[in-house]
C-alpha cells in the first residue's frame, strides 16, 4: 500500500512540472556594463567627430595667425585619415606645437578643450583632457622680395640703384620686402644680378676699423675721461672693439658712431 501511494505522489509531481508555463525572456532588459566612464573633456559618447570640422578649425587658426605676414598667404591642409575615429567634441581648440612655425611644411594641433568634471570618488573638482590630433599643413608666402639689380662686389654699401624686386612664392622665412631694411648695409661677399637679398649676405657698416685712431670715452658718476687709442679690430655700432692705449696695454669697449669707443666702468 505504501509503495502504491509513493508512485501516485511521484506521478502528480511530474504532471505539475509539465503544466508550468515557460518563462518569457524576450521582455527582459539587455545586459549593461556600467563600469565604463564617459569620454573625457567635452566629448559625446558614441558620436564620431566630423573630420571636416577639425580641418575648418585648422584653417581658421592659420588664417588668424598669418594675417600679419607680408605678402599673400596661401595654405593647403592635408586630409585626415578616415580610419581615425575620434569622439565628437563640443569645443575644438587649435594650437601650434612647440618648435613649429607657420611657414612651409608644418603641423597644427587640434584638441578637444578640457571641461570640468566632478570626481564622485573623492568629491573634488578635476579637469580631464580630451583627445588631440596633429594635422599637416603646407603654408606658402607670395612676396615681392628685394633682389640685386646688377652684380655687386664684396664690401659694397647698398644704395637705391642696387635694388630691384621680384614676385616670389616661398615656403621658407627670409628675404627683405622694404628697401629701408637694407639701404646702407654692406655686402659680406659678392653676388650676381637677380639674387634675392638675405640677412646672412649683409652686415652693418663699420663705425670703427682696424688701425683707426679712436676716441676713448669713460663716463661715471660725476666724471668723464677722454683719451685716444688704436683700434685692433673692425666693429659696427654696438659691437665690442679692442683698443691699444699704450705699450702692452689693451682695453675693451663698445663701438659708437663717429669713431668713438665707450669704455664701460
Amino acid at each position: 500500500m505504501n509503495k502504491l501511494l509513493l508512485i501516485v505522489f511521484l506521478l502528480l509531481q511530474s504532471v505539475a512540472a509539465g503544466a508550468a508555463p515557460a518563462r518569457d525572456t524576450s521582455a527582459l532588459p539587455p545586459l549593461r556594463n556600467d563600469s565604463s566612464e564617459a569620454p573625457a573633456g567635452g566629448t559625446s559618447a558614441g558620436i564620431p567627430q566630423n573630420h571636416a570640422q577639425i580641418r575648418d578649425t585648422v584653417a581658421a587658426f592659420v588664417q588668424q595667425q598669418t594675417a600679419g605676414l607680408p605678402g599673400k598667404t596661401t595654405f593647403q591642409i592635408d586630409e585626415i585619415d578616415r580610419r581615425i575615429i575620434l569622439p565628437k567634441c563640443t569645443e575644438l581648440e587649435a594650437f601650434l606645437p612647440a618648435g613649429s612655425q607657420l611657414i612651409g611644411k608644418t603641423s597644427v594641433g587640434v584638441r578637444c578643450a578640457p571641461s570640468p568634471r566632478k570626481e564622485e570618488a573623492n568629491g573634488r573638482s578635476d579637469r580631464t583632457n580630451g583627445w588631440r590630433i596633429f594635422v599637416p599643413v603646407q603654408i606658402r608666402l607670395n612676396l615681392n622680395l628685394l633682389t640685386s639689380a646688377h652684380q655687386l662686389s664684396p664690401g659694397h654699401t647698398l644704395q637705391e640703384r642696387d635694388l630691384a624686386s621680384q614676385s616670389t612664392e616661398t615656403s621658407q622665412p627670409g628675404g627683405f620686402t622694404d628697401p629701408k631694411q637694407v639701404l646702407g648695409k654692406v655686402l659680406r661677399y659678392g653676388i650676381a644680378a637677380g639674387q634675392v637679398l638675405r640677412e646672412d649676405m649683409l652686415r652693418q657698416p663699420y663705425s670703427v676699423t682696424q688701425g683707426q685712431i679712436v676716441q676713448l670715452a669713460v663716463q661715471g658718476n660725476g666724471f668723464s675721461i677722454r683719451n685716444e687709442g688704436v683700434a685692433l679690430n673692425n666693429a659696427s655700432v654696438g659691437q665690442t672693439v679692442q683698443v691699444r692705449v699704450g705699450p702692452g696695454r689693451v682695453v675693451s669697449g663698445v663701438a659708437r658712431v663717429g669713431g668713438v669707443v665707450e669704455i664701460l666702468p
